[in-house]
């Protein structure tokens, strides 16, 4: 487990990386150059560097916070610029700490069976998390590095981790990895349901687009609620999908949950409540999410569970 003496000097680091990313969004949004201060380098560097520490501790250390969660601490939420910042920041990071992502992935390799316990958990966690970060570099050898991983997996969690690392930049090999995943992995529905995820919560561009050719997949059931939450409820994790700028997330989500509530309105009630903070974004951003959910509520026959959260939503 997570050392206790570790929780505060990871909190302390997470408080450091939210103002390092908080300062860097508003660089990005006056137009200034993106430079990552170099001693949050050196202190990722230290930190991958130190073999006492607990793998698990390192994995944690090591991941940046979410899109979501900086966007929480900004008074107008921007969806783009938080983006943009965290995928400089990893790269950044991925690029001057090449060398030491590579010795985690290679000394934390493991043919073993896979055992739950401590050691291995933290072991694959640590090594999943070094994958994502050379990823990100979207280079050739990375991708190849990862293709490599989730041959060798000798379990889902692995195959799984691998397999996000690929699919975070478009291209023949992520589409290739998805669907020698799903062919695996096709009779499992929960597995299935994180392939569907996986694929929804993707920050590649335009991928409302994906995901609706994904609503035509023989495995995809808008009748079944776990299918929907996968699919639908995983766009709407994506900041950076479901609040573009051109209102095509909100558009879609307007118009499945439309379809949804013929199908199953508490399902629908679902979906529709990520339309309930609308008023944390820009002007423009505003106004399409509320046109969404004036377009739902002028609807013939809606139901009571999708008029009560849209009308809610509204009045915020």
């Amino acid at each position: 487990m997570i050392l206790m003496g570790s929780t505060g000097f990871w909190e302390a680091g997470q408080i450091l990386a939210r103002k390092l990313m908080l300062n860097l969004v508003d660089d990005f949004q006056h137009d200034k150059p993106l430079v990552l201060n170099p001693n949050f380098v050196d202190g990722f560097k230290r930190i991958l560097s130190n073999s006492s520490l607990d793998k698990e501790f390192v994995a944690k250390a090591i991941t940046l916070p979410g899109e979501g969660e900086i966007m929480d601490l900004m008074e107008v939420a921007d969806p783009d610029a938080v983006h943009a910042v965290r995928a400089f920041i990893r790269k950044q990071l991925a690029s001057e700490l090449k060398a030491e992502f590579l010795s985690i992935v290679k000394s934390n390799r493991s043919s073993e069976e896979y055992v739950f316990n401590h050691q291995n958990l933290a072991r694959r966690a640590l090594k999943n998390v070094a994958i994502a970060y050379l990823a990100s570099l979207e280079d050739q050898e990375f991708t190849n590095l990862a293709l490599e991983e989730y041959k060798a997996a000798t379990n889902l969690t692995e195959q799984f981790a691998a397999l996000a690392a690929v699919a975070q930049n478009p291209g023949k090999s992520r589409d290739d990895v998805l669907a020698d995943f799903y062919a695996k992995w096709q009779h499992d529905y929960l597995v299935v349901n994180k392939w569907f995820a996986l694929q929804a919560m993707s920050d590649i561009p335009s991928n409302v687009e994906n995901v609706r050719q994904l609503l035509n997949h023989p495995a995809f059931d808008l009748r079944n609620p776990n299918k929907v939450y996968s699919l639908i409820g995983g766009f709407c994790g994506s900041p950076v999908n479901f609040h573009a700028k051109d209102g095509s997330g909100y558009q879609f989500l307007g118009e499945i949950v439309l379809q949804l509530d013929k199908i199953n309105p508490q399902v629908a009630s679902r979906m529709v409540s990520a339309f309930s903070r609308w008023r944390r974004y820009d002007e423009d951003r505003q106004k399409l999410a509320k046109a969404q959910l004036e377009k739902i509520m002028s609807s013939n026959g809606l139901s009571e569970n999708v008029f009560e959260i849209a009308s809610k939503s509204l009045a915020a």
